[in-house]
C-alpha cells in the first residue's frame, strides 16, 4: 500500500512539473520530505501520511481488502 501511495505522489509530482519546492508548497510537508518521497524511503512514511499527502494532491484513496 505505501509503494502504491508514494508513486502516485511521484506521478503526481512529475505529471504536474512541480519543482520540490513546489510540490512541498502543494502538499503543505518540507522539501526535504518530498525529496525522501521522491528518492522512495518508504520507511520515513507512515500510511496515515502518504493518504493525507495523496488527498492533498486531490487524488480519491480507496482501500480494498482481500480474502
Amino acid at each position: 500500500m505505501r509503494a502504491d501511495l508514494m508513486a502516485g505522489l511521484r506521478k503526481f509530482i512529475k505529471a504536474e512539473k512541480l519543482t520540490q519546492a513546489k510540490a512541498a508548497g502543494t502538499l503543505g510537508v518540507r522539501q526535504s520530505r518530498v525529496s525522501d518521497l521522491i528518492g522512495g524511503k518508504w520507511e520515513k512514511f507512515r500510511p496515515e501520511m502518504l493518504i493525507t499527502l495523496a488527498t492533498r494532491a486531490g487524488t480519491r484513496v480507496s482501500l480494498r481488502t482481500a480474502a
